[in-house]
C-alpha cells in the first residue's frame, strides 16, 4: 500500500437510492477517481459530472481507522456528511445563504479494502435530518478498483 502515499487511478462505480417523502430515485455513475492514503486515513477523490449544468463537482471521502466515513461535496453548496454506525451525528451544509444545520444518522455502515488488487467497496444507509425534520433516507453503494 506504499504507493497510496502518492496517490492511485481508480475506476469508481456509485449507486445512490433516494427516498423522500413518496419520491425515489436511483442515481448511477461509472467516474475514474483517485485514492489517496494519507497518515491512517484513506481518500476518495472524484469529479460528479452534472448533466444539466455540464459542471463538474469535486466528491471526497474520507476513511478513517475507526470505521466512520466523512463526505465532501464542494459545488455552490458545501455538503460535509459525517457517518458513524448507529449514531446521530451533525453535519454541515454551507449554502450561498448561510450555514444549514443538517444531521445524519446512520443505521448502516460497512467498509471493505483488499489490498492486490487494491479495491474497496462502501455501503452506507442514513437518514438526513434538518432540525426534527426527515429530509430523506438514502442508501449509498460504492465500489472501487486500482
Amino acid at each position: 500500500m506504499d504507493q497510496l502515499s502518492a496517490g492511485v487511478p481508480v475506476a469508481i462505480h456509485l449507486e445512490t437510492h433516494i427516498k423522500q417523502d413518496d419520491d425515489v430515485s436511483d442515481y448511477r455513475l461509472d467516474v475514474d477517481g483517485q485514492l489517496v492514503q494519507m497518515g491512517d486515513n484513506l481518500y476518495l477523490r472524484y469529479l460528479e459530472p452534472n448533466q444539466e449544468t455540464h459542471e463538474q463537482t469535486p466528491v471526497t471521502m474520507k476513511f478513517t481507522p475507526d470505521g466512520a466515513v466523512h463526505l465532501t461535496r464542494n459545488a455552490e453548496a458545501e455538503l460535509r456528511l459525517h457517518f458513524i454506525s448507529g449514531k446521530r451525528v451533525t453535519a454541515r451544509y454551507q449554502t450561498p445563504y448561510g450555514i444549514m444545520p443538517i444531521e445524519t444518522v446512520t443505521p448502516f455502515l460497512e467498509t471493505s479494502f483488499q489490498e492486490r488488487p487494491f479495491s474497496g467497496n462502501v455501503k452506507i444507509d442514513y437518514l438526513l435530518y434538518a432540525g426534527e425534520e426527515l429530509v430523506g433516507n438514502y442508501k449509498i453503494r460504492l465500489q472501487f478498483t486500482a
